[in-house]
């Protein structure tokens, strides 16, 4: 028996339906969560006790659910486990899409081919039937406006964050004034007026926003961070007050 066939056999009735729901609506919430999310909070999204909470994640691990985690550490789901696309609903495939049409047109068309692949095979793997097959747009992503030219190749700046790499910049800033800098690149921000650079700047000792197209030179240092991105990106967050409860999907 999986969680699927379980939830399945849940829905023979109207309380089991009630509980089949929960389970499913937990899951997609531990879904939202790239990092350990407490029982607590878990309980307050969901409107339950944190006892059900326990209750629930408990019968989800023994059903194959790979759910890690204890009572006052928190739970993850990995990355391993997943549900079928069909579990989208109409409106949420809508928001898929549309979210994808706008990456798709940013980044001079850098995520293009991967936006279309990705529509490819969510259309691919949904039921015949499903109305998202059949439906006309009734919302679409217009043209962005043209951006300055950016002469750093974006896929050198994501390579970087995820080795979590320094690098050495030559800056022009709002003033035309030019700086050589090393910096700490933690995060790329998509905007429809230009793409800017969430870093940390080793000669400001502070976190700074570099914009993509005054970046003049680029230079790959093979070195690491001194913290970890994670650890960055969590104070920049607090230091910004934002609350991103949907931890970078």
């Amino acid at each position: 028996m999986n969680v699927l066939y379980l939830l399945s056999i849940l829905s023979g009735s109207s309380i089991a339906m009630s509980r089949s729901q929960r389970l499913f609506d937990l899951l997609q919430l531990l879904r939202c969560y790239k990092f350990p999310v407490s029982a607590e909070k878990l309980a307050g999204k969901l409107d339950v006790s944190v006892r059900t909470i326990y209750r629930d994640i408990a019968t989800l691990q023994s059903q194959g659910a790979d759910i890690e985690g204890e009572a006052g550490l928190g739970y993850i789901l990995k990355p391993s486990f997943d549900l079928p696309p069909m579990m989208f609903t109409l409106e949420e495939l809508e928001a898929l899409r549309l979210g994808a049409q706008w990456v798709a047109k940013q980044a001079n068309g850098e995520f293009s081919e991967a936006v279309g692949n990705a529509l490819a095979k969510i259309s691919a793997v949904l039921p015949p039937e499903h109305q998202v097959k059949y439906s006309e747009d009734i919302v679409r992503v217009a043209s962005i406006i043209d951006i300055p030219k950016v002469l750093v190749e974006l896929s050198e700046i994501k390579q970087a964050i995820k080795k979590e790499h320094k690098a050495e910049i030559t800056y022009l800033d709002a003033k035309e004034n030019t700086s050589t800098r090393i910096i700490w690149p933690m995060l790329i921000g998509l905007f429809e007026q230009y793409h800017v650079l969430v870093a940390w700047c080793e000669t400001r000792q502070a976190f700074r926003n570099f914009r993509l197209d005054r970046i003049k030179t680029w230079q790959h240092v093979e070195q690491k961070y001194q913290r970890s991105r994670h650890e960055l990106l969590l104070e920049w967050e607090k230091l910004e007050q934002i609350n991103n409860r949907f931890y970078r999907y």
